[in-house]
C-alpha cells in the first residue's frame, strides 16, 4: 500500500499479517484454516467456471481437489484412487 504525504513523498506500507483472521459470522463457526475438516466450512463465492471456490474460512479450493490456505500455504491435490488403482485386502 502506497500513501503521499503532503510533501509529495511516497511511503510503503507492508505487512505479512493479514488483518481479517476470518470472514466465519455464523454459529456454530466453520473449522478453522488450519483444522484438518477445513474443507467443510461453508461457501462464501464459487466460481466453477474458474475453478475455485472460497470458504469462510478464508481457504481457496479448486477443482483439482488442491487449496490455497489464508496464510499461503499451498495444499496439494488430493484426488481419491480410481477403482482401477485401488487394491483389495486378502
Amino acid at each position: 500500500m502506497n500513501t503521499v504525504s503532503s510533501r509529495g513523498t511516497v511511503t510503503t506500507l507492508t505487512t505479512t499479517q493479514r488483518k481479517n483472521a476470518s470472514m466465519c459470522q455464523h454459529e456454530p463457526p466453520c473449522p478453522t484454516a488450519a483444522s484438518a475438516d477445513r474443507e467443510a466450512a461453508l461457501l462464501v463465492a464459487h466460481h466453477p467456471e474458474q475453478g475455485w471456490s472460497l470458504l469462510c474460512n478464508g481457504v481457496l479450493v479448486f477443482e483439482d481437489t488442491g487449496e490455497l490456505l489464508p496464510d499461503g500455504q499451498i495444499i496439494a491435490p488430493h484426488r481419491p484412487l480410481g477403482v482401477g488403482q485401488v487394491v483389495a485386502a486378502a
